[in-house]
């Protein structure tokens, strides 16, 4: 190895143990003695690197686990006289042996990896405080249902089979890819509830219609219409958070195709994100009305069980396979027409099987699975504002109605633009 790299290599060692050790010298530095500091983590970090250099020269990668044994034994040590003294924490010492470790990745070339493992371990150092006052937050159905999500992203996924299964059109069919779509969508649904928790659903209509609208607009929309019927004064208000969620699922709609079919983005970007600017500006409108409104609950149960999650891959494979039929018996016509209904259910569903079907050799034109993305999104905003039509009241239907004539306008029109 040459000197300039041999160099660089150490120095990004001890820049990303001086970070580490920095954030503890800071956090503790009122707190008495500290175990480590900056100059102790950036030695380790050091020591890291230099016994993965010793291994190299010696030929034997037993010299490592000897410089490991005894940086081991030292924090062990440590801890114990911590821990005698009255101080029963591990914190810094783990974050000790990580940057140990990080160390030598830096020397074996493992740049990004440990670049990336230094960030994270002096983020999740910093915030203590939040992740305990939010563990304080979550219930015992949070926990469980954070579980399932794992189970089911690495246990069931990786054992399903990732190939069709016979003749059109069943070879739209692909266990793998189906169960996929479920974790993607479940994930997306899971990272918009832990938000809510984070924030609170009480911290203004327009942030819960905003952070709603990643769990389901669809559920924002119902819970607010029913309120506004209860509560006339805060229609404004309640119009305001309705919006940003509708806003917020035309940004899903996007992260979905840019997830699955990349290449179909660009066909549906502009009525997409023209319609989820028409939901902006009319959220910029409404928000002066919202701020004279009270602060409005939306409670939203933990987005994610085993059921509705094998439901949506048994819905979203019954889509696919219909699409598929639909496209070989009816053209282009039958595609629109099962986007429409489909997403009366579910837009999410429909949203992943026009991406999918929309793939070179999926079956289904770009342009035309583009414009049914388009559709889709529109008719499920076409149902969300007829829930207002009918459970909200009339000063709701009339903030709401202009909103949602725009969007339906400048959506499908330009869908058949495309």
């Amino acid at each position: 190895m040459d000197p300039v790299t041999l160099f660089y290599r150490f120095g990004l060692a001890l820049v990303i143990g001086g970070l580490v050790g920095l954030q503890r010298e800071h956090a503790e530095g009122g707190k008495g003695e500290l175990f480590a500091g900056v100059r102790t983590f950036a030695l380790f970090s050091l020591v890291g690197a230099a016994g993965a250099l010793l291994a190299e020269v010696l030929a034997h990668p037993g010299a490592y686990l000897v410089v490991l044994a005894v940086v081991g034994l030292l924090i062990v040590v440590s801890h114990g006289i911590s821990s005698w003294r009255g101080a029963v924490g591990l914190t810094t010492e783990m974050a000790a042996l990580v940057t140990f470790l990080v160390g030598a990745f830096c020397y074996w070339g493992m740049l990004e990896l440990a670049a990336a493992l230094g960030v994270t371990v002096t983020v999740l150092l910093s915030f203590k405080g939040e992740v305990r006052r939010f563990a304080q937050k979550l219930t015992q159905a949070d926990v469980l249902a954070a579980l399932k999500l794992a189970v089911i992203t690495a246990i069931v996924l990786p054992l399903l089979p990732n190939r069709t299964f016979g003749v059109p059109p069943w070879d739209a069919f692909n266990p793998y890819r189906v169960w996929l779509m479920v974790v993607l969508v479940s994930g997306v649904g899971f990272a918009g509830y832990v938000l809510m928790k984070r924030l609170g659903p009480g911290k203004g209509i327009g942030l819960t219609g905003l952070v709603g609208g990643l769990v389901s607009s669809t559920a924002v929309t119902l819970s607010f219409a029913q309120r506004a019927r209860r509560e006339a004064g805060l229609a404004p208000a309640l119009a305001l958070g309705i919006v940003a969620a509708w806003t917020v699922m035309f940004g899903r709609v996007l992260v979905v195709v840019s997830v699955v079919n990349v290449a179909l983005l660009a066909r549906i970007a502009f009525p997409v994100i023209a319609s989820g600017l028409v939901g902006l500006l009319s959220s910029l409108v409404l928000l002066r009305a919202a701020r004279r409104g009270e602060a409005a609950a939306l409670e939203v149960e933990a987005p994610f069980e085993l059921g509705p999650a094998v439901r949506f891959g048994l819905l979203y494979a019954g889509i696919l396979v219909a699409a598929r039929a639909a496209h070989l018996y009816l053209g282009n016509l039958g595609v629109y027409l099962s986007s429409v209904v489909a997403s009366v259910a579910d837009v999410d569903a429909i949203t992943l099987t026009m991406a999918d079907l929309g793939r070179p050799g999926g079956g289904v034109d770009p342009a035309t699975a583009a414009r049914a993305i388009v559709i889709a999104a529109m008719a499920n905003t076409l149902v969300k504002g007829g829930m207002v039509v009918v459970l909200g009241g009339r000063s709701l239907r009339r903030a709401i109605a202009p909103v949602l004539a725009a969007m339906l306008v400048v959506g499908v029109g330009l869908a058949f633009a495309l």
